[in-house]
């Protein structure tokens, strides 16, 4: 009698687990509802099961999502709506009380992504829009969303030329470029988007090895929020994330001259530490780098270092080593 319990009860995870698997091959073809009722059946199979009851949790969130895209008339709304809504999810996803369950994640992103992608492929379909950098991003980030790497980075390269200061921008497409594994493109354009604009960069919107580990590791110091992104080029310089330097073109050197003597005097006023630090740290290493490309310039060297010391003698002291 216990045998054929125990066959039953086999046969049934079988079925569930197939059902499972179906549901998140209908979300990957962009099928949702066909994909809920794949979930449906699961759920009277076993209405306990763990992964069932979080992937039906996860995907009713996001038919109550979309359902409003009635609400907009244009293709760049409707999808603009869509990518704002994937860091709300995450973190609903990370308060169900289910452990989460990364295969149900894979095939939303897909599915969200792809349909996302629709609404921006409208948007460019006439060719007038192939020109306007936001536009090329989120058709870039959808790209990356779905998997295809080296399409998001035609989109962000092509967005990037047009604005070539935007750390969001640059931070996105170094994400791809890691991803990709060009390492190297990778380590330069991550270093210029945390110089260029660190408080503008989503970093749950990385997902790069690289950059995921070194936020992690910066995080696990204690630093969070505001004060964890202007942290970042600062170890990542370091513990040499951050390693591949470039050369800086006159204008540049003047504006870093010129925004370090601004945040020198903000410290020396009293203003808060907690971003200005950081901030003036990255631009003394920036301003190191550039000396030490230079011939005879040992001495601005070693006077920038005393600065680093007279602010931070532990980060002096690690950059130093």
């Amino acid at each position: 009698m216990n045998g054929e319990t125990s066959d039953k009860s086999a046969e049934s995870g079988s079925a569930t687990e197939g059902l499972i698997q179906k549901a998140y091959k209908s979300l990957k073809d962009s099928e949702a509802a066909q994909a809920f009722q794949y979930l449906q059946d699961a759920l009277k199979k076993n209405y306990e099961h763990p992964e069932v009851l979080y992937a039906l949790k996860c995907l009713t969130w996001w038919r109550e999502r979309i359902k409003r895209l009635e609400d907009f008339h244009s293709p760049y709304e409707k999808g603009g709506f869509i990518l704002s809504q994937w860091k709300p999810f995450y973190a609903f996803a990370g308060s169900i009380r289910e452990a989460p369950f990364d295969s149900c994640l894979y095939a939303l992103r897909r599915y969200v992504f792809s349909l996302a992608l629709a609404s921006f492929g409208d948007v460019l379909g006439d060719g007038t829009n192939k020109q306007d950098p936001e536009v090329l991003l989120q058709v870039g980030r959808c790209h990356k969303g779905v998997g295809n790497y080296e399409e998001a980075v035609k989109y962000m390269e092509q967005a990037v030329s047009i604005r070539e200061e935007d750390g969001a921008a640059l931070s996105e497409l170094a994400d791809v470029k890691a991803l990709l594994g060009d390492i190297r493109a990778a380590k330069v354009l991550f270093r210029e988007a945390f110089f260029l604009d660190p408080q503008n960069i989503d970093l749950l919107s990385l997902e790069s090895e690289m950059i995921s580990r070194l936020r992690q590791k910066v995080a696990e110091l204690g630093y969070e929020g505001p004060e964890l992104v202007e942290w970042i080029p600062v170890y990542g310089s370091i513990w040499g994330v951050f390693s591949i330097r470039r050369e800086l073109k006159p204008v540049e050197l003047g504006k870093l001259k010129q925004s370090i003597l601004s945040l020198e005097n903000d410290l020396r006023s009293g203003q808060d530490p907690g971003l200005l630090k950081p901030r003036l740290l990255n631009r003394y290493f920036r301003l190191i780098d550039y000396y030490e490309n230079v011939r005879n310039n040992s001495d601005m060297v070693e006077e920038t270092m005393l600065k680093i010391q007279f602010i931070d003698p532990v980060i002096y002291k690690q950059y130093r080593n």
